[in-house]
């Protein structure tokens, strides 16, 4: 169960659903930078794109410190989308944390194995709607002790609302839209200076029209790997 804090109180959300926009770039120069810097960590290149990754909810976590398995993971910050009981459709902001290791083996089970760090704040999505491409999204990163910018750029890079709703699977659409109690990840902008892991990972929506902000941060636990 996630809790949603918002202008006007706060929502629960019995998640059933989670799902994963991966090379959901609008820019196909864009899409094959990140699978070009997948690649060179021997991650095959994708079927066809988008491709919509589904995960447990269990993954999801608003937690500010989460355990991962070796230390091979890296985040993503990525807009996403919470379909609530009614239906109403929110943005907040969330983490892809991915094993790398493991993702060149299988994209689908790397996403599947780490925690999925979420915001606690949320905005409607009718709010920004009419400026979504202005939307920023960054993230930092810690390094030999100092941090560092890992991503930066505008939702205008990524695909549209409207075209990720016409493309979603069955099994997380409902009438031409996010199913109810549903979370969807919608894409990410590349690394700067490549992928690699961090102790700690923060992630930012930023509104340009209104200063507003939906942040989180956490940090990650590693846990051993026995042989």
């Amino acid at each position: 169960m996630l809790t949603f804090t918002h202008d006007n109180g706060e929502f629960t959300l019995d998640v059933q659903r989670v799902a994963i926009a991966g090379w959901a770039g609008r820019d196909q120069a864009g899409v094959q930078h990140h699978i070009d810097e997948l690649k060179l960590l021997g991650v095959a290149p994708p079927s066809q794109t988008p491709l919509f990754y589904r995960v447990t909810r269990e993954t999801l976590t608003q937690a500010s410190q989460v355990a991962m398995l070796g230390g091979e993971g890296s985040g993503e910050v990525e807009t996403c989308l919470v379909s609530d009981a009614a239906g109403t459709l929110w943005v907040t902001i969330a983490s892809d944390h991915t094993d790398r290791k493991l993702e060149a083996v299988g994209v689908a089970e790397s996403k599947q194995l780490c925690a999925k760090p979420i915001a606690r704040h949320a905005r409607k999505l009718s709010e920004v709607i009419d400026h979504w491409d202005s939307l920023e999204i960054e993230s930092e990163i810690e390094e030999a002790g100092k941090t560092v910018r890992y991503q930066q750029g505008t939702l205008a890079e990524l695909l549209p609302v409207a075209t990720l709703m016409e493309r979603l699977p069955a099994g997380i659409a409902k009438d031409g839209s996010l199913a109810p109690d549903s979370v969807l990840l919608c894409g990410t902008v590349p690394a700067i200076g490549g992928i690699r892991p961090s102790p700690s990972f923060t992630m930012r929506l930023i509104d340009p029209q209104t200063g507003r902000r939906i942040e989180h941060r956490y940090e990650v636990e590693e846990l051993e790997v026995v042989a």
